[in-house]
């Protein structure tokens, strides 16, 4: 698939549209980078995890020391929150002019986020609920905790977690866990032995994870 890279809505983004003989309504994956990654860091886990499926993936608009992230924090943890839910807000505008631009469908965009990314993409379930189709969620945290929760009850959730995460506490992976829970998600959390980085092991099982959810738009010969 050719990488297209363009800027749209301010954001700098690689586009690769889907392989032939997917249906005009197969899923796009959005790729949400952690700190200091850009619009090219996840698209060989997008290849990975879904061969073939369109990929949308912006480059975070917001610098900290010099490194991308998708909004500010004013400390390790500590989430600068009138600027999450703004650019949260410019997020979801970003995937619905997006979809015109490219000619994907906008009620099918599944979010694949790691840490920073995965912040703000578990944001957008709790402030756009339905702009996700689903969402994995790689070493996430709690955004923030909305005063009236979503309805998520359609929103499938795949979260991996480090056991030895030095950033992410176990604790705060399972009020993340409950919050969506309590909103109606479906969320299959799963716990590896490692620290904050991605292992082979949480790859193989969210592929395995979302091809369950990719079978109904799967390319027919």
């Amino acid at each position: 698939m050719e990488i297209v890279k363009h800027e749209l809505n301010g954001f700098i983004l690689n586009f690769l549209h889907a392989a032939p003989g997917r249906t005009a309504s197969s899923p796009t994956l959005l790729l949400l980078h952690g700190t200091g990654g850009d619009e090219n860091s996840l698209l060989d886990l997008g290849r990975m995890l879904a061969p073939g499926l369109a990929i949308l993936s912006p480059r975070g608009k917001v610098l900290e020391n010099g490194m991308p992230r998708f909004f500010r924090r004013l400390a390790e943890g500590v989430f600068d929150l009138p600027d999450l839910k703004l650019r949260t807000h410019e997020l979801a505008d970003l995937i619905a002019a997006a979809s015109v631009a490219y000619k994907f469908d906008p009620a099918q965009v599944i979010a694949v986020g790691y840490s920073n990314g995965a912040n703000i993409a578990a944001s957008m379930l709790l402030d756009h609920p339905g702009v996700l189709s689903a969402s994995l969620l790689f070493h996430p945290m709690v955004p923030f905790v909305p005063q009236t929760l979503p309805d998520l009850s359609k929103t499938p959730v795949f979260i991996s977690a480090g056991r030895h995460d030095p950033i992410v506490l176990a604790s705060e992976t399972e009020r993340l866990v409950a919050l969506l829970q309590q909103s109606g998600a479906e969320v299959a959390a799963h716990w590896y032995s490692g620290g904050h980085e991605v292992s082979h092991a949480e790859v193989r099982d969210a592929k395995a994870w979302l091809q369950t959810l990719l079978t109904p738009f799967q390319a027919t010969s």
